[in-house]
């Protein structure tokens, strides 16, 4: 028999054009001899849906969309993912399609409430297995949660050590279905990306396919939903835990994968890539499918001359097309002579269009305008914000005026440290950077390099500066970066207390300043606008924290 993967991207209620991907995939794989198709996690509308699923209306059009797609797939065996309605309540549900209708129905079992996830708002679980005959083969169905374990990526994520073993949580699903007669296992995935994640289902699904005795076939949705990404990455394994198949990270295709006496035959694996690859290509596909999905003709972005804006424009031009990039260099009187230089360097080797607007005159109005309330006061970072706040508005001018949308330049880094000017950098529509701490911006600038020499090696080289005063560095109100970064990701990602970060070996001085400018900027966080998650907790859904709160972490 064989079996075919379609990791495809859809859009989030879209139904009649994800039916018809569906069925475009359907026909391929039928042509190349499939007899029977899994596609990803809720494939009919899309994931997450979120509060869509409490429109009585929106679950009704995805019943309809699935009765109507069962009698456009013909010879072949296809299961989709949706929402359902029975008996009262709402469903996880993955359906069998063959000969016209619906011959079966899954409804997920466990159901993941942690980080990115809270599928119990919406859903009940399910309680029976779905085994289905095709071909003389006892086919199990289950949906992504249910063989991690109700747990999984809980246990699993960055919380743990780097490199620590992944804690193999009981899953009801897989062993319900091989009691029930499975002789393998397809399984619908919505599984977003962070750095290490393939890493991590390895882990899980080798463990469930050999605690089960069950080859497990995993096809993964692709594709950019508001700041979630999901590369696809759909593999198989047999029933010892040995992959067999690797598709492509990142990619929308169908794969097919034959059995034979119920062992899937070995395929292609494709191979494994650097993190900066596959982080890169997440930006990419996360800034493509935003832009795209959303309808915006194109994007504009402030080009300073910097290592943020250079890898931003870089990622835009790449996702886009370089005739979709707007990027706008503008100057002050602190501007140095090398950033004009560098920006009009990168912006000629991306083949963007780029534009100057000088903000000295708007800049000398404004200071004439506020010169007699703010007599006797001396200059601070209030004349260093009204700066950026002039290229925000100019910025989201041009916006009003073409209908581009502004991708910010800011990191996570900078967010986490409020080192952000509201309705000034933090001025856009999209934030191509908001989980990329600044350590890990020279590292993908560096691979970019690699790619086509673009960006001018002194972006990469000099010290990073906002120029917003005479002779200013970064490093002037913040820890060196490899530090700051290092503090934070155990702080935000892995959930350690200070006092566990100081036995990691840094500095009393750094922790405090860090955590405490942590814990003042929530404010400015929870104004930020969306944008790519590529790590296990990024400053969006799954950061949850109190604007108004006196807890402060203990020393």
């Amino acid at each position: 028999m064989k079996i075919a993967i379609a990791q495809i991207n859809c859009t989030l209620g879209d139904l009649a054009g994800n039916a018809a991907r569906i069925a475009q995939a359907a026909q391929e794989a039928r042509a190349r001899g499939a007899q029977v198709m899994v596609t990803p996690e809720l494939s009919i509308c899309g994931y997450p849906p979120e509060d869509l699923l409490l429109r009585p209306d929106f679950v009704a059009a995805c019943e309809a969309a699935v009765t109507d797609l069962a009698g456009r797939v013909p010879g072949i065996t296809v299961i989709v993912g949706h929402p359902q309605r029975s008996r009262g309540h709402l469903y996880n549900a993955a359906s069998v399609l063959s000969g016209g209708k619906v011959i079966a129905t899954y409804f997920k079992r466990d159901l993941p409430n942690y980080t990115v996830f809270d599928e119990e708002r919406y859903f009940e679980p399910g309680s029976e297995p779905c085994v289905v005959p095709i071909e003389g083969v006892k086919v199990g169905v289950a949906i992504c949660e249910d063989v991690w374990g109700h747990s999984g990526e809980h246990t699993a994520r960055a919380t743990q050590a780097p490199g620590a073993a992944v804690e193999l949580w009981d899953a009801e699903a897989p062993r319900a279905a091989r009691a029930a007669g499975a002789e393998m296992l397809l399984v619908l995935n919505a599984s977003p990306y962070h750095v290490n994640k393939l890493a991590t289902r390895y882990d899980v699904v080798r463990a469930r396919a050999k605690q089960v005795g069950l080859p497990i076939v995993f096809c993964n949705l692709v594709g950019g939903q508001d700041e979630l990404v999901f590369d696809g990455a759909s593999f198989v394994v047999d029933a010892k835990g040995n992959v067999t198949t690797q598709m492509p990270s990142f990619e929308e295709g169908v794969g097919i994968v034959e059995f034979a006496s119920g062992t899937p035959v070995p395929e292609t694996i494709a191979p494994e890539r650097p993190v900066e690859a596959l982080v890169y290509d997440a930006l990419c596909l996360g800034v493509r499918d935003y832009i795209r999905k959303n309808g915006f003709p194109g994007v504009l972005l402030g080009l300073s001359g910097g290592i943020d804006s250079a890898i931003v424009a870089c990622v835009a031009a790449d996702a886009l097309g370089a005739d979709k990039v707007h990027a706008v260099m503008m100057p002050s009187q602190y501007t140095a002579s090398m950033s004009l230089e560098d920006a009009q360097a990168l912006a000629t080797n991306l083949g963007i269009r780029y534009s100057v607007l000088a903000i000295r005159p708007a800049f000398d109005a404004y200071q004439a305008m506020l010169a007699e309330t703010f007599a006797g006061r001396a200059a601070d970072t209030t004349e260093e914000n009204l700066q950026s706040r002039i290229r925000g508005t100019l910025l989201m001018a041009m916006s009003n005026k073409f209908g581009s949308i502004v991708l910010t330049t800011g990191n996570k880094s900078e967010m986490a440290t409020g080192y952000a000017t509201l309705y000034g950098d933090m001025a856009g529509g999209f934030a191509v950077l908001k989980d990329i701490s600044k350590t890990l911006v020279y590292r993908l600038s560096r691979y970019r390099n690699t790619l086509s020499d673009v960006i001018p090696d002194r972006i990469i080289t000099r010290p990073p500066s906002a120029e917003l005063k005479p002779d200013q560095v970064d490093q002037d109100s913040l820890p060196p970066y490899e530090v700051l970064d290092a503090i934070m990701e155990m702080y935000v990602e892995r959930d350690m207390a200070p006092e566990a970060i100081l036995r990691a070996g840094f500095a009393r001085a750094d922790v405090e300043r860090v955590v405490k400018l942590l814990t003042i900027s929530e404010y400015k966080r929870r104004q930020a606008p969306v944008g790519v998650r590529i790590t296990p907790r990024g400053f969006g859904k799954d950061w949850r924290y109190p604007i108004t709160n006196r807890y402060r972490d203990k020393f």
